[in-house]
């Protein structure tokens, strides 16, 4: 499971061959937070260089059997390499980590539908990103737009292993007043499929919601697909259609098959016809993504959705629904729209999304956010990052800001986990972290960094550190779990559900607690199947409290 990030040209996981396959041959660039603007986007380099670059993951996002230390060159140091323009030190490159921020948290809620109704997810639908990011662990927060750094981590395992937690966080949103107007086109799933209680009922529980939420000078515009889209309201000012908006979604009903292009392509139509200056003009999927009718790959409608995104800066909100939810097309749509995604399956979570989340999410921090992590060879052995698979940047893009990034709003968290081994008896620097964003009024690039040395990690993950940490390797160990295994000190499910049930107990955390019946839940369904769910080990210590989780 050994790999090293640096050499290796941006890639995404296998999940995405076929559609870029088809992209290729259309002379486009697979996008999502990673594309290049002018073509360059590091997996179509890797396409056409004839394969896979050593250290690529496979399918289920582990690494393969070439991604071994041998793969770095001698000679390089995390200290040295070429100055860039700013005449700063480059680090070589070998060490390097880059990819584009993720605020997903899709994959994470549709495992746990999925396991509450007795079923093991997918692999392919488990991105260890999202599991981690749907807590938000309480790093400190800016004082203006941009990010703070933080960086932790402790001991994992035997055998020289750690875990490296790099911590990102956006200033929170000040009144609702101040912040700029939004202009959101809502496209609506009407098809059959959605007559399922909790896909449209929930759909228009989360719209009424909404819009008793949003300011006057807000916009709101609804498209509605089923085998044919059709405008149900253009982009009009609420204030003056409060009641109105209201009366439509009530009247939503749904009837046949799931075009998902038509809605996508006639919902941008109207989100471009109705677009306002100085707001942010967002386009909002509320769909299963079941596609059966029209184009029902992501790759025919891509473009378009790219298009729109780089000329009028309209970005893809994702919601999903239902128990059976297309997560692996939501995703690619959402990720070239510039946006996110996430997945609702109860009241109690489409108020959180449309009441706590997306309101907030109007005002953005940062516009193509990129991460660059650089480890040190003298202390530093060999490194995996935990998922992000689909996020991976070239480490030569991280400065060339025609290179996409993430988009992150306000308020939020952004945590990257790293499986580091060290060299054995090494001290000193282990890895900074750089995070890259232009701002979101003027364009301006800027950068922050942090680090963390190996006296940073000489605490057990298990053994008496605090809470956060602990959160991020349940979470990050159970995805790992759910997708075959692999990664060092991973303690077994038994043991993590315990260990997530001792912080729900000492925080008092209903999330917390809920993560701890998903992987209750997942390892009996394991064994059931005959998988190994692991081993308990010995309980080392208690961790303190103190972080709340959202």
């Amino acid at each position: 499971m050994e790999r090293h990030e640096g050499r290796s040209p941006g890639r995404r996981g296998a999940r995405f061959s076929a559609v870029m396959a088809a992209l290729l041959a259309a002379g486009l660039a697979v996008g999502g937070c990673s594309a290049g603007g002018d073509g360059t986007h590091a997996d179509r380099r890797a396409h056409e260089q004839g394969g896979t670059a050593p250290g690529a993951p496979d399918g289920r996002g582990n690494a393969r059997p070439d991604a071994t230390p041998g793969n770095a060159r001698p000679d390089a140091s995390a200290e040295g390499g070429d100055e860039d323009a700013g005449g700063s030190r480059a680090p070589a490159p070998d060490y390097l980590s880059t990819f584009a921020l993720d605020v997903d948290t899709a994959s994470y809620g549709y495992a746990r539908r999925t396991l509450a109704e007795g079923r093991l997810p997918d692999a392919v639908t488990v991105r260890p990103e999202e599991f981690v990011n749907s807590f938000r662990p309480d790093y400190p927060r800016p004082a203006d737009n941009g990010f703070s750094v933080t960086l932790d981590g402790a001991r994992a395992g035997s055998g020289g292993w750690s875990l490296v937690r790099v911590g990102l966080a956006t200033r929170g949103t000040g009144p609702a007043a101040e912040r700029p107007p939004a202009a959101l086109t809502f496209v609506v799933d009407i098809s059959g499929s959605m007559a399922e209680p909790g896909r449209l009922d929930l759909v228009k529980e989360s719209l009424g919601l909404l819009a008793d939420r949003l300011r006057d000078d807000d916009s709101f515009a609804l498209v509605t697909f089923s085998d044919e889209a059709e405008t149900r309201l253009p982009m009009t000012r609420v204030g003056e259609a409060r009641g109105r908006i209201g009366e439509i979604v009530d009247s939503l009903a749904t009837t046949s098959s799931t075009n998902v292009e038509a809605g996508v392509r006639a919902g941008y139509d109207v989100a471009v016809d109705g677009h306002r200056k100085g707001a942010t003009n967002r386009v909002v999927l509320l769909s299963d993504a079941l596609a059966n009718t029209g184009a029902t790959e992501a790759a025919t409608i891509l473009e378009r959705i790219d298009e729109e995104r780089r000329e009028y800066g309209i970005t893809l909100f994702g919601v999903g629904v239902g128990s059976e939810f297309g997560d692996s097309f939501m995703e690619q749509l959402a990720d070239r729209g510039d946006g996110q995604t996430t997945y609702v399956s109860t009241s109690a979570q489409a108020r959180k999304v449309f009441v706590d989340q997306l309101p907030a999410q109007v005002e953005l921090r940062a516009r193509d956010a990129k991460a660059q992590v650089s480890f040190d060879r003298r202390t530093v052995e060999t490194f995996r990052l935990i998922g992000y698979e689909n996020r991976e940047v070239a480490d030569e893009d991280f400065r060339d800001d025609r290179v996409d990034g993430g988009e992150v709003g306000a308020g939020h968290t952004v945590t990257a986990l790293y499986a580091v081994r060290t060299r054995p008896g090494a001290s000193g620097p282990v890895a900074t972290a750089t995070v890259r964003w232009l701002d979101p009024a003027t364009r301006a690039p800027r950068e922050r960094s942090g680090t963390v040395a190996t006296g940073g990690l000489t605490a057990d993950v298990w053994g008496g550190g605090h809470d956060s940490l602990q959160l991020t390797a349940i979470s990050a160990y159970f995805a790992d779990a759910l997708r075959g295994g692999g990664l060092p000190g991973a303690p077994g499910l038994p043991a993590l559900a315990e260990r997530a049930d001792a912080i729900a107990g000492r925080s008092g955390s209903a999330v917390v607690r809920e993560l701890a019946e998903a992987v209750r839940q997942a390892d009996a369904l394991l064994g059931r199947r005959g998988d190994a769910p692991g081993e308990v080990p010995s309980r080392e210590g208690e961790s303190r409290s103190g972080d709340p989780y959202s």
